[in-house]
């Protein structure tokens, strides 16, 4: 039997190949690849095993964790919001989260949290990974501290805060925590399987991790001292993914659990104007308030040249793409989102074996460049 499952539209057979070389050349262990075209799944593959001793197959279900792909459901969920006209992206933070103004805050909006830009892109206060799982410490601790910088002057990877930043103001403004509004509002009516907070039934679907090489890890890599606190406060432990408390808390920013059909198939929402499989849920304007720059330059944590737009990435120099509209996040270890308006299309990408890049790596870039140039064709 093939390590590779699933299928591909004749047209895209060869992001099947693409997609099995990956298992060849050793570079996955498990992992899963989805796109749609105009609402439609043309790819829908998945392969290898779900544990690093290979004892479990991926199977059509499995799900893993995806680090910092699930900040592209809590921009959808803020979007969602925004389109209702409960949530204004140009306010202060303060407006719905009134302890937030503490510390020179007050004129902190909520766009500059959308786009990594509110200087809060860690706790200057010293936590560990069990607070993480405190959602009233982890947001009350934001609240009060100083930004590390003069918000909206420049971009810094808020990392882990980016969750607790936005999700506390949904929950302001909804009444529900960001991962019941995700799942009652998106994901149950479109019937997709992502969670953030998975219940327990589930975890025996969980693929496991597999970290980074020895010195690889986001520690290891920190150049700075912004980027030292992101990945130091707390650490980042791989293997803490694998525990009932991480996969069934609420972390909006790298807790999300799903593969990459539920990936894909949600972002059709955004890809297609508001729609996705006979349900509207947004208007077409409220989809692209997510292409509009927020801010561009070198990102303080990364170190890399970035360009926000409202709670996803933009394509510049660094991430060449076929269409201009087209928005993008990744998560550590090689996770991938990509929605493209112009073409309606979605990709996604899902894996258990992780590479050393912090949004995304070349496994799935090559996936969707083998699909741009079999589109084209």
């Amino acid at each position: 039997m093939s390590i590779v499952q699933g299928f591909t539209t004749d047209k895209l057979e060869p992001v099947r190949a693409a997609f099995e070389s990956n298992f060849v050349t050793g570079a996955d262990v498990g992992a899963s690849y989805c796109a749609t075209v105009e609402g439609e799944t043309v790819v829908d593959l998945w392969g290898g095993f779900a544990d690093e001793a290979r004892t479990r197959s991926w199977r059509k279900d499995t799900i893993v964790n995806v680090y910092s792909t699930t900040k592209t459901m809590t921009a959808l969920t803020a979007l969602l919001l925004a389109d209702r006209g409960e949530l204004d992206f140009d306010a202060p933070v303060a407006r719905y989260w009134p302890e937030f103004a503490a510390n020179g805050k007050r004129d902190i909006k909520v766009s500059h949290l959308m786009s990594h830009s509110a200087g809060l892109s860690g706790w200057k206060e010293k936590i560990d990974k069990d607070d993480l799982y405190d959602w009233e410490k982890a947001t009350s601790l934001l609240a009060a501290q100083a930004p590390f910088w003069e918000p909206g002057t420049a971009p810094g990877y808020h990392a882990m805060t980016q969750g607790y930043l936005v999700g506390e103001v949904v929950r302001r403004i909804a009444g529900r925590s960001l991962g019941t509004l995700f799942r009652e509002e998106i994901a149950k009516p479109l019937g997709a399987d992502f969670h953030i907070g998975l219940p327990a039934s589930q975890d025996a679907r969980v693929a496991d991790l597999i970290p980074p090489p020895p010195g690889a890890a986001i520690a290891d890599t920190a150049q700075s001292e912004l980027a030292r606190n992101m990945a130091t406060n707390p650490g980042v432990d791989v293997s803490e993914t694998r525990t009932r408390s991480w996969r069934g808390a609420e972390i909006p920013a790298a807790g999300g659990t799903g593969n990459a059909r539920s990936v894909a198939e949600i972002h059709v929402l955004l890809a297609n104007g508001g729609a996705a499989k006979g349900k509207r849920i947004l208007s077409e304007a409220g989809c692209r308030k997510a292409l509009e720059p927020q801010i561009e330059g070198t990102d303080l944590v990364l170190g890399t040249p970035v360009k926000y737009g409202m709670g996803f990435g933009l394509p510049g120099k660094m991430i060449p793409v076929p269409n201009p509209n087209t928005i993008f996040w990744g998560g550590y270890g090689g996770s991938l989102a990509i929605i493209d308006m112009d073409a309606r299309t979605t990709l996604a990408y899902a894996m258990n074996k992780m590479a050393r890049t912090t949004t995304g790596d070349m496994r799935a870039f090559g996936l969707a460049m083998a699909m741009w140039e079999a589109m084209a064709a």
